[in-house]
């Protein structure tokens, strides 16, 4: 396995986005992710200030656009697989 560094940022909404062009072989690859240590800043940002730098969620679907423009991220604790199990639960009653 080939180790690559490079340098991204994880948006409000949990995009990962990577600003530099990746010379590497088309396939699949495995992503871990360091998180940099960053110093707290004596000027707190709002998440109204949070929300105006970030990035639009692009689709194809112009009906969508609007629908992705208002939703919330989900949050840091949220489980797909917990979710999916509670409205299996509920479907079939158990």
């Amino acid at each position: 396995m080939q180790a690559y560094k490079i340098n991204g940022k994880i948006d409000v909404t949990g995009n990962l986005i990577i600003n530099e062009s990746i010379q590497i072989p088309v396939g699949d690859v495995e992503v871990i992710i360091l998180q940099k240590e960053q110093a707290v800043s004596s000027s707190a940002e709002t998440a109204a200030e949070l929300q105006q730098k970030t990035p639009k969620r692009p689709t194809k679907i112009k009906a969508l656009q609007g629908w992705f423009e208002k939703t919330q991220p989900a949050s840091p604790d949220f489980d797909p697989d917990e979710a999916r199990w509670e409205a299996l639960k509920e479907k079939h009653n158990l």
